[in-house]
């Protein structure tokens, strides 16, 4: 491998680093009150939601999801971290998890 073909390499994995601490970051917390896995809808309590400028202390809502798959992933009563986005159709949730 050349010198210059490994420093771009290099500078390619830095400039990825901060998107994936970025991505982390975004999560919000909350917890897994309802699931209507017909609808493709999931009812979550959650804290602030800040790249929906939704900076209300604690809420409850429901929200669509992008893959109805996500639905298995997570059990009621369950806390998750998670990511939302307003989409067509309203906000959907693109990304869930278990808490960690």
């Amino acid at each position: 491998m050349t010198p210059l073909v490994r420093s771009a390499l290099q500078i390619a994995a830095f400039a990825v680093l901060p998107l994936a601490t970025f991505a982390q970051t975004n999560l919000v917390v909350g917890e897994v009150k309802k699931i209507d896995e017909r609808a493709g809808k999931i009812t979550l309590k959650h804290g602030p939601i800040k790249n929906l400028d939704m900076e209300d202390e604690e809420m409850i809502m429901v929200f669509r999801v992008s893959d109805p798959s996500m639905l298995h992933q997570v059990k009621v009563g369950e806390k998750v971290q998670f990511d939302a986005e307003r989409l067509t159709g309203g906000i959907t949730i693109t990304k869930i998890q278990k808490a960690k």
